[in-house]
């Protein structure tokens, strides 16, 4: 039988209130407001790629959790699986971009949000796990008690029903530490088909340092996935399939907004590995991690041929 959807995902989406570069939060008079969440980032990249993507965590009904569904149902994500919540509150996040040499920071406003007090007994396992692939992110065990036990159960459902896992640690330090975060991460994702972690996770979180080739390839050894994926930043992207390795280059940007193009970068290797095209993958990923890059918002907009003609050429500027 044929599954009901290409990629499936649980995990909070929230709103982004962020201000421009060379603004401080503390005497800014207004904020842009966006959608964002890494689970629902990746899956509106992929429904924008046509994908069959759905998103089933929770969100309050109010015109915030609203808005939130709004932006995911235009880029054609299903929602038929989400939690909606009477009573909880939304998760919100402030950014202050800034240029050197301040960094960007990054504040939540998300405790007890309705995304952290989901149960299991509230997820709708059958349509969760109606899916070719079920991708689920280290942002959302330490959130809650109850979100490490969906967490765990969605695992050993999927398992039991025989559905590929995708896990990319986005690890968060304001939300757990790096011991915490092994523990926790390394004995679950034993075994999965792709394991996702950016090159500055694979130090802190799994221990992992060194050239690109021996990171992901002790990565392997550590989580037995199947399929390791390194993201370099500006020096793209490392895979290995225990057998063999793969890199990609990251395409020239000049960057506008940060957020997201991790999520972006996932997406687009999904989407190739879904077709079994790995290297295709691998070269989605980087182009659509540089659209992500280039625009405003965590959450992608593009099409499948802007992007098919981003990976043809790099220096086309202009577009008559």
């Amino acid at each position: 039988m044929t599954a009901r959807y290409d990629v499936t995902t649980t995990g909070e989406a929230m709103i982004r209130l962020s201000v421009p570069p060379g603004v401080r939060l503390e005497v800014a008079d207004k904020l842009d407001m966006l959608p964002g969440g890494a689970e629902a980032n990746l899956t509106v990249a992929l429904a924008r790629m046509n994908r069959r993507a759905a998103w089933m965590g929770a969100l309050p009904n109010s015109p915030l959790g609203r808005f939130l569904a709004n932006h995911m149902r235009v880029a054609g994500v299903n929602l038929e699986g989400v939690a909606w919540s009477n009573t909880d509150r939304l998760g919100t996040y402030y950014v202050e971009f800034a240029a050197p040499p301040r960094a960007t920071q990054v504040i939540y406003d998300r405790a007890d949000s309705c995304a952290a007090k989901l149960t299991p007994e509230q997820v709708n396992w059958d349509l969760l796990l109606d899916t070719r692939l079920l991708h689920l992110t280290g942002i959302t065990p330490p959130l809650s008690a109850s979100s490490s036990a969906v967490m765990k159960e969605a695992f050993a459902r999927a398992r039991a029903a025989n559905v590929p896992i995708s896990f990319d640690v986005n690890y968060r330090q304001k939300l757990w530490s790096e011991q915490a975060a092994a523990e926790f991460i390394i004995p679950l994702v034993q075994g999965i088909d792709l394991f996702f972690c950016g090159r500055n996770d694979a130090k802190r979180v799994m221990g992992v340092t060194g050239e690109p080739e021996n990171a992901v390839r002790r990565m392997a050894e550590m989580t037995q996935a199947k399929l390791v994926v390194m993201s370099l930043a500006e020096q793209g992207v490392i895979a290995f399939d225990g057998s063999q390795f793969y890199h990609e280059p990251a395409k020239p940007v000049q960057i506008i907004d940060r957020p997201g193009a991790g999520d972006a970068l996932a997406a687009g290797i999904i989407h190739g590995w879904l077709d079994g095209d790995l290297p295709r993958g691998l070269k989605m990923g980087v182009v659509m991690a540089a659209l992500a890059l280039s625009q405003h918002g965590d959450m992608l907009v593009t099409t499948p041929e802007e992007v098919s003609a981003l990976m043809a050429t790099s220096d086309t500027l202009l577009v008559r």
